[in-house]
């Protein structure tokens, strides 16, 4: 027997410890593996050796894993580290081998996003070099819904849910004045639209809005926004659109950087205030009252409005990891393969890391409307699937039961 290592990395989603829950219940019950270990903090508790023995905390508590599986954001904590070119620094890789042989590690596992993929690629392909036998697996997971390769990703249903019964309640808010007003919402989405797009689901027999619809798959212009919203408002007093915080002008600079932004250490700029931006424009040419209003991080790791298809699917994509990993596959990320909207049928799958890390997916052109205000019928189709289904939570004087990650907030191993 040995023994597998399992790390989370990027920003939060409300399902990501599903596919943790997934992973840990079915390397439990193989017979190959003995010990799950658990990093902190991503490749860099990988590389301060800061882990922790997952097999003692649930092979005995079913209820505890099942509670972990229900609970949002990341158990093993989170880390933005960018892990050199072997080329460029060896000495990380030869620290982190070094400690995989150690403890006799034959499976790794790390679940993230764009640039967790990206360390999946660099490790497997060291491995390879120094043919070194260990299984790399990367298990997807961001609520951009940005990652290549995969029809699409866990944790997005749930924050699509989560902005379409938002953008709902917005609107039940914003129409009860009899007064001109211009309601705009930031919804997360750097580079790709779909997180935005889901605010689309929000419409129904009664409530049309949003009205207005901005992703930065389209080219933005002001001066075409403007005309916008003043043509919604000759025919309705409360305007309410979505805005993706990624939205850029034709010249390629974002709307949001009206000031100096710092980057990550991915190289990404930090956006903030496209709503606040384009609200101040607003007061300013056409004098109505305005609202700006950030999502920003509410829509990642709220679990009392998952999507149950969400956590299944994450869950079930942890599993499959594990199983396929024990199967001698490496260098490879978890997919999904959609064969059909209505009924919703997929698979779950893999496909070549190299195909997929420092890729990004994009919405179709042909899935936003000419004008590139709104979406097509065939974009909401695609997401509405992935946001059906409510989990059930426990509860405890009055607010959810979440599983104690206090090893987090007390620096653990540190």
């Amino acid at each position: 027997m040995s023994n597998c290592l399992i790390a989370q990395s990027g920003g939060p989603t409300t399902v990501i410890n599903a596919s943790l829950s997934g992973a840990i219940a079915t390397a439990l019950e193989s017979t190959d593996i003995e010990i799950i270990y658990g990093a902190i903090n991503g490749i860099q508790g990988v590389l301060n050796e800061n882990l922790i023995n997952l097999t003692s905390i649930f092979l005995n508590n079913k209820d505890y894993l099942e509670t972990l599986k229900t609970t949002p954001s990341m158990f093993l904590g989170s880390c933005r580290y960018r892990l050199s070119h072997y080329q460029e620094n060896e000495d990380e890789y030869i620290r982190i081998f070094d400690l995989l042989q150690k403890l006799d590690i034959r499976y790794f596992f790390y679940i993230g996003g764009n640039d967790s993929m990206d360390t999946v690629l660099k490790l497997y392909e060291y491995a390879q070099l120094k043919n070194i036998d260990i299984n790399i697996i990367g298990i997807p997971k961001t609520i951009d819904n940005d990652l290549y390769g995969t029809d699409h990703t866990p944790g997005f249903g749930s924050a699509a849910k989560y902005v379409a019964t938002t953008m709902l309640e917005i609107a039940h808010d914003a129409y009860i004045y009899d007064v001109e007003s211009v309601t705009i919402v930031e919804i997360m989405g750097r580079n790709a639209g779909w997180l935005t797009a889901a605010s689309a689901l929000s419409r129904n027999e009664y409530n049309p809005s949003p009205d207005l619809i901005y992703l930065p798959e389209v080219t933005f212009s002001i001066s075409t926004f403007l005309d916008d919203v003043r043509t919604v408002l000759k025919n309705k007093k409360n305007v309410i659109i979505a805005v993706s915080e990624g939205i850029r002008s034709a010249n390629e600079n974002y709307i949001a950087a009206s000031e100096a932004l710092a980057t990550d250490t991915f190289g990404h700029a930090r956006l903030k205030g496209t709503a606040k931006t384009l609200g101040h424009i607003i007061e300013r040419t056409l004098k109505c009252k305005v609202r700006s209003i950030e999502l920003n991080v509410l829509q990642r790791s709220a679990m009392h409005i998952a999507s149950l298809t969400d956590i299944n699917e994450a869950f079930s994509i942890g599993e499959q990891a594990v199983k396929y990993a024990l199967d001698g596959i490496s260098g490879e990320m978890m997919t999904i393969i959609r064969y059909q909207n209505d009924p919703y049928e997929h698979k779950i799958f893999h496909s070549d890391i190299k195909e997929i890390a420092n890729r990004e997916k994009q919405i179709p052109r042909e899935w936003i409307n000419d004008k590139g205000n709104d979406i097509t019928q065939e974009l909401v189709d695609y997401i509405r699937p992935l946001i059906i289904g409510e989990p059930s939570i426990g509860y405890k004087n009055g607010v959810p039961i979440y599983i104690d990650i206090r090893h987090l907030i007390n620096g653990f191993g540190n």
